[in-house]
């Protein structure tokens, strides 16, 4: 029987970690036996660098000195400051997990090609001058010292849904800012990065995957609450906020992009609506699915004909 709250499902924690950790050792050697090695320094236009104002004596900073759009300069260091977290989300995620086996090991590996990510953007960000370094340094700040507390704490299903979420739209961000740059060093450098994200999402996608096998109602029920309330990262943060409705308005990441780019090719995937596996409590989860998906199109469906009405173009 499915737990009826999520305190029960949370109960259940041991049990889940437990039975999905020789899944998690296969899905590890195939994700290390996929990943490419690669080198932060060797995607940055070194070139480019002159030196700050300050004790060097360099040239300060102004917005004139890069080509990059502002929504793309906003959606490069919402990245970078999301990135910044890292060490919490390390804690965070071996808190939850464990530091030992399979699960350990995947978390320290999931930190570290996390890692060259943050280091790649910043050094790009720096020689380009496509930020203010000083401000850029005080929302780092002001982020790390704010930290991040996970969404859904004490349900392991619930935090695999997530990330899962979350690494996919992360993806196509990157992908999407890439491509709208303009700046051909830009999209080989987030062309990469998305690259390692869509590794670590096909890792979370398929554990899901398993875990749909093994506790279908607890999965639905999981992943129906997580996606009817998802939010990315540092969504409280007011430098992030501002860059998120500058994302948007672009058309890097906004509903229509969040629908039928992430969610639905996940929904896919995972054969949600498919499903026959389910008692009436994972039909219950599935329909409240169903019904947001259905709001969110209406409410894409409309905004395009609106703009198409004006004929306002992003």
């Amino acid at each position: 029987m499915m737990p009826s709250s999520s305190g029960e499902l949370s109960q259940n924690d041991d049990r889940v970690l437990r039975e999905l950790e020789p899944v998690v050792a296969a899905h590890l050697d195939r994700h290390l036996s996929m990943t490419q090695e690669w080198f932060p320094h060797q995607y940055v236009p070194w070139s480019r660098g002159r030196d700050f104002d300050g004790p060097l004596e360099g040239v300060p900073w102004n917005a004139e000195q890069s080509p990059l759009a502002a929504h793309v300069r906003s959606a490069l260091i919402m990245s970078l400051l999301t990135e910044d977290n890292l060490p919490s989300y390390h804690t965070e995620l071996v808190t939850e997990l464990g530091r030992d086996g399979a699960w350990g090991e995947w978390a320290h590996r999931w930190t570290a090609e996390e890692s060259r990510h943050s280091t790649a953007l910043r050094d790009y960000l720096h020689v380009t001058r496509a930020v203010d370094p000083v401000a850029l340094e005080r929302h780092r700040m002001q982020h790390m010292s704010t930290g991040y507390t996970r969404e859904y704490p004490g349900s392991a299903i619930h935090g695999i849904a997530y990330v899962m979420v979350q690494e996919q739209a992360t993806r196509v961000a990157h992908r999407n800012t890439g491509r709208i740059s303009g700046e051909p060093v830009c999209e080989r450098l987030l062309s990469r990065i998305a690259a390692d994200e869509n590794l670590h999402m096909v890792f979370y996608r398929d554990l899901l995957a398993e875990a749909f096998d093994r506790y279908p109602d607890w999965t639905m029920r999981a992943l129906s609450e997580v996606i009817c309330t998802f939010r990315m990262p540092g969504h409280s943060a007011p430098t992030l906020r501002t860059a998120a409705r500058s994302i948007a308005v672009s058309g890097i990441l906004d509903r229509n992009v969040l629908l039928n780019e992430i969610l639905r090719p996940l929904l896919r995937a995972l054969r949600v609506l498919e499903r026959t596996d389910l008692t009436s409590e994972g039909e219950r989860s599935r329909e409240k699915l169903h019904l947001y998906l259905e709001r969110q199109q209406l409410v894409v469906t409309r905004s395009a004909q609106w703009r198409a009405d004006r004929g306002v173009g992003v």
